[in-house]
């Protein structure tokens, strides 16, 4: 493990870069700066999902998926470097297999609403699919991982399965959309 911040302000972001993994700087908005910083932001919205009163499993499942963020965050800090492969992809595929499997079949849309779990999984599930629109933009300029996204594309599911999970814990009834509704 590389060194530990013992001071956290640096002042070195002050004129607009930032510092990448491997030492480089690039302005604050670059493309890669982006796909990480919003691998982050769903990161923190999965640490709110945490937070709210879930299921075990969904809480060892949604911590396991924390620390791959945490490591897809470091393998987009650092160009070249890559940390995730198939096997984390198909392991999102066995768990979503298996919670998917007890949910009974959709067969009309769903609005992302519901208690408070349900919700902030659905706010993951939309983070997720910006990352995944953010590290593709990467991809497109530079070398990327391809496991990374198949795994936030894996990941944008299993975060609905959650939320439809969710809402059944919290009691609720999933929110179907009606398309062409008389407006009140």
């Amino acid at each position: 493990m590389g060194n530990r911040l013992s001071k956290i302000y640096t002042r070195t972001g002050d004129k607009g870069t930032t510092g990448l993994g491997d030492g480089s700087r690039v302005e604050k908005d670059d493309v890669r700066v982006e796909a990480f910083g919003t691998v982050d932001e769903l990161n923190s919205t999965i640490g709110i999902v945490l937070a709210c009163s879930i299921p075990e499993i969904i809480q060892t499942y949604l911590t396991d998926i924390q620390h791959d963020l945490f490591d897809l965050g470091g393998e987009l800090c650092i160009p070249g470097h890559t940390v995730l492969s198939d096997k984390d992809t198909t392991r999102l595929e066995n768990t979503l297999d298996k919670l998917n499997a007890d949910l009974p079949a959709l067969k009309d849309f769903i609005l992302p609403s519901g208690g408070i779990a349900t919700s902030h999984s659905h706010l993951a599930r939309t983070l997720c699919r910006r990352a995944e629109r953010r590290v593709y933009t990467l991809s497109k300029q530079q070398c990327v991982n391809p496991a990374t996204l198949m795994y936030l594309n894996r990941l944008s599911d299993l975060l609905f399965v959650i939320a439809r999970i969710m809402a059944r814990h919290e009691k609720g009834q999933e929110v179907l959309w009606q398309p062409n509704r008389e407006k009140q």
